[in-house]
């Protein structure tokens, strides 16, 4: 319909026009039902602002876990994301493509855009290092007199085909930990004012094939208790369990309490457990490898409370024998293989609908004891909404395992 047309009077009959309003809100509720049960945007197709574009899988967002108050979903070719305040959040949408030529404008493209605007200083902790848009956003920063340091994993940085080789030519410091166990962390801090963490590594795979996510705090406080792990590792080469125990926060940003821990130096499973034993509704979890037999038993514990217990494992993790997935499921839970035929990487568990517990800290012995890893506790209704939906995306594509339980 035509400018001028739309300012036409309109000559129907009141009631007539009052009928045609009720059946058009009808038709449109029809039409979010079934973008919700089918991931496809009716809405869109009715209203033609369909944004979709091939191997751009539409962001469906639950009534239930609706963006609220000031929340701003983002928009991203290949992935979701929301704003809100002080933090930002992002997750991948893997098509299952193995043609690189569509792996374009991922949530590597906000994170080399924030990498753009940074003028003073830039700390990276790396546990892996291929993903051609960051690496030339950090080149580039460092050319324009940024300030730039580097940790990394010594194996698996090494492995990533030399990219990590264009940021010591041009002169950013690297420290590797050198070590068996890892340097898991995957965070940035930019200008002293920001931090971006989540699960998801800085390479092809984890931004365009595997299911992750990544999280950024605008936050002074956040970035002082990352700033002290990220020099300790850097300038004084501590990693592991020779790190000091003292990096941990509690605080409230803007209204919103907050929790870090660095493992393993920290009691990192120990706050998990008790934010667990806190659980009076639900607990849902995605996780790319849930292995720790505390945390099953801390969740059993609630489940005899009747909070519901549901989750998502990744597959290949789950089917190895130290594995939580088959005590869960022959027990009668709701737990699932994910359906990505790459990685379900996320380390996620949401409590209640108002907590979410996230970072790269994966639910396992290694990461208790040996590795580096950070992790965030967030009680925000409206960042954890933002992980809801995420549950609910991966959880329509997911299956029942086909495990037989004696």
């Amino acid at each position: 319909m035509s400018q001028k047309q739309r300012k036409q009077p309109s000559k129907r009959n009141p009631i007539v026009s009052l009928l045609i309003t009720i059946g058009t809100g009808i038709v449109i509720v029809i039409a979010v039902l079934l973008t919700n049960l089918t991931g496809i945007d009716f809405v869109g197709l009715l209203t033609g602002t369909s944004a979709s574009t091939p191997n751009a899988p539409t962001a469906v967002v639950n009534a239930t876990s609706a963006p609220s108050g000031n929340v701003t979903p983002i928009q991203i070719g290949q992935g979701f994301g929301a704003r809100k305040g002080f933090w930002e959040v992002y997750f991948t949408a893997p098509t299952g493509s193995t043609d690189t030529s569509t792996y374009r404008n991922g949530v590597d493209a906000p994170l080399a855009t924030a990498i753009g605007a940074v003028r003073q200083t830039l700390d990276i902790a790396a546990f892996e290092w291929n993903n051609p848009a960051i690496n030339q956003a950090v080149v580039a920063a460092k050319q324009r007199g940024v300030r730039v340091r580097v940790v990394a994993d010594n194996e698996h940085t090494i492995e990533d085909d030399g990219v990590i080789q264009a940021l010591i030519d041009v002169g950013i410091p690297v420290v590797y930990d050198e070590r068996s166990a890892f340097m898991h962390n995957k965070f940035m801090i930019m200008d002293s004012t920001t931090v971006w963490t989540g699960s998801t590594n800085f390479t092809i795979n984890d931004v365009y094939r595997n299911n992750n996510n990544l999280l950024m705090l605008r936050s002074r406080q956040a970035v002082q208790v990352y700033q002290t792990e990220f020099n300790e590792m850097f300038e004084q080469r501590q990693f592991g369990p020779r790190s000091p125990n003292s990096n941990s926060a509690n605080f409230t940003q803007d209204g919103v309490g907050i929790q870090i821990f660095f493992a393993p130096e920290g009691e990192v499973m120990p706050a998990i457990i008790r934010e667990i034993g806190q659980a009076r509704r639900s607990i849902r979890f995605m996780a790319f490898s849930f292995t720790y037999d505390d945390l099953l038993d801390a969740m059993l514990a609630r489940a005899e409370q009747n909070v519901t217990i549901e989750g998502i494992f990744e597959t290949r993790g789950s089917e190895t024998e130290f594995s939580e997935l088959r005590p869960l499921f022959c027990d009668g839970f709701d737990v699932r293989q994910d359906g990505n035929s790459f990685t379900m990487h996320h380390k996620v568990i949401i409590i209640d609908d108002a907590t979410v517990i996230v970072g790269s800290f994966n639910f396992s012995q290694n990461a208790v004891q040996s590795n580096d890893e950070n992790l965030l506790i967030i009680k925000d209704r409206d960042l954890v909404a933002q992980y809801l939906a995420e549950y609910e995306r991966l959880k329509r594509q997911s299956r029942r395992p086909g495990i037989t339980c004696s």
